[in-house]
């Protein structure tokens, strides 16, 4: 090999080509003067440490430095496309109590099949999401979405009967299917599995902020009085504009990956993925692997909590609509909270299926107020602000799936199939709101009570499961996240799925 070989090397991991390699005659330079072959199992960023001239271990001062300058870089971005995903997915129900059935002359059941068949394009697109999230750069694919949804939405103001309503619901539905797996992948890309627990719960908490301004945004354009262009329709428009602005900021500043990220040095590149190579689960390795495809249909963790939120239920209490987009930012700030304290005592403290099950119990609590309390308003809207609790409990699944799911190919079809049973969850959840059952919905607030202690009994299930995994690996010794490792060994970046590595733990 040349003088320049490792260097060339290194460019084409920096373009994303590693196509070029020949797996059964080309070799790496390695460190010690010896020959490493090629092998294409192995991640792209094992390529990138073994081939850099950096063999300078970090220092705990420069791993938290490094963690700022990632933090304010990525985070951001994140919460701003979660942000905007949930105001643009819910928009509908703002719209609902702004007049949009009563414009569009809705009968019957057809604002919920509208609110459904979000989800079902939502889900039908999950397939296409676990092929592509493997072949493409991830965060350019969640920055197109991004684009892509807010002109969804954008469109919705020109919607006039049932029909345009529903095509406008359902390709909003397609482009904001990418938006949770690409999160996981990009989140567990840049930090060890319990740094990564409060970022998660950081961009997540989004969800909260969306409910905070969706309740605002609802509230103001309901002020707007024109007659020939409803509120509603100019609410759709702005929220759509936004969206795409902060696509675009997606799309150009956003890294694919920490080998691409023009903000870090190389030293840091290095450093950054020498830190992760704990996590055992890699980078970027578009090597498509059926057996990693057939895994997934045997793990048992790869279950999901089914959950549902509406406004439209606050607006069958009697408030008027104006009202009732106010009373909604409360279970925002519920949502936030319940979040960030999850995701910094998991941080601190793991035991991830204790803070679900401790979560289900005040969404339990606001469940059994839905369902019994009907005699009061007052209850009715506590059991509601108690009930977004549970969204704590989603960051938890999702971060669990980033943490203990290995192999490049199953772990793109795992998070595309995560967030498909959420889908699955919201299909079944607007149709238990029936026309037949208002105003007090009594079975659709009972399915809410179901599903919280649905969600215990879940995280009960999850860490007896991990227990016993670890047990069956217990005569082989684990990589522990606390010691200092080179990074370098192809065994941290070798593309096996958490099943077949016998020195991956799972986390609990």
């Amino acid at each position: 090999m040349g003088p320049h070989a490792k260097t060339d090397t290194v460019a084409e991991i920096k373009n994303g080509d590693t196509s070029s390699r020949d797996t059964s005659s080309s070799h790496a330079h390695g460190d010690k003067g010896g020959f490493v072959p090629h092998n294409q199992d192995l991640d792209q960023a094992y390529w990138y440490v073994h081939e850099s001239n950096n063999a300078v271990e970090a220092t705990p001062d420069e791993l938290r430095r490094l963690r700022r300058k990632v933090d304010w870089w990525i985070v951001p971005i994140m919460f701003a496309c979660y942000t905007m995903q949930f105001i643009d997915k819910v928009s509908l129900n703002y719209a609902a109590v702004m007049g949009l059935n009563q414009e569009l002359k809705l009968k019957a059941n057809q604002f919920t099949n509208a609110a459904t068949w979000f989800f079902i394009a939502f889900l039908i697109a999950e397939v296409p999401n676990a092929i592509i999230l493997q072949r493409v750069p991830v965060a350019k694919w969640l920055g197109a979405n991004v684009v892509l949804w807010g002109i969804a939405t954008a469109c919705t103001a020109a919607a006039h009967n049932y029909e345009t309503l529903l095509t406008a619901r359902i390709f909003l539905g397609i482009f904001e299917a990418a938006i949770a797996p690409c999160l996981i992948l990009i989140s567990s890309q840049w930090y060890t599995k319990s740094e990564a627990a409060p970022r998660f719960s950081i961009w997540y908490a989004g969800l909260g902020l969306g409910q905070i301004i969706g309740g605002i945004v609802s509230y103001a354009f309901q002020q707007v009085k024109h007659p020939a262009f409803s509120g509603w329709k100019i609410m759709f428009i702005v929220l759509g504009l936004v969206t795409v602005i902060i696509g675009f900021v997606t799309f150009f500043i956003l890294p694919d990956t920490p080998m691409k990220a023009r903000f870090l040095s190389e030293h840091e590149k290095v450093m950054l993925l020498k830190h992760v190579s704990v996590n055992q689960t890699g980078i970027r390795n578009k090597n498509y692997k059926l057996s990693q495809a057939v895994e997934v249909l045997t793990d048992i963790q790869l279950g999901g909590v089914i959950t549902t939120y509406s406004a439209t239920l606050i607006r069958n209490f009697g408030y008027k609509p104006p009202k009732a987009a106010l009373l909604n930012m409360p279970s925002g700030i519920v949502s936030i909270a319940s979040t960030l304290i999850v995701g910094y005592g998991i941080r601190h403290t793991s035991n991830r299926w204790a803070w679900i099950a401790g979560c289900c119990i005040p969404g339990i609590l606001g469940g059994g107020l839905m369902s019994f309390a009907t005699g009061t308003k007052a209850g009715q809207l506590a059991g509601i602000y108690l009930v977004n609790t549970i969204t704590a409990t989603l960051i938890v699944i999702y971060q669990w799936i980033g943490s203990n799911v290995a192999g490049q190919t199953k772990r793109v079809i795992s998070v595309a199939l995560i967030s498909g049973s959420f889908s699955v969850g919201n299909i079944i959840g607007p149709q238990t709101f029936q026309a037949k059952d208002a105003p007090k919905f009594i079975p659709a607030k009972i399915t809410v009570l179901a599903t919280q202690a649905a969600a215990a009994l879940i995280a009960v299930v999850l860490f007896v499961y991990y227990v016993w995994a670890n047990r069956r690996k217990g005569a082989v010794p684990a990589i522990v996240e606390d010691v200092g490792i080179d990074g370098r060994e192809e065994h941290l970046w070798d593309d096996k799925t958490d099943k077949r590595n016998p020195t991956f733990r799972y986390v609990y």
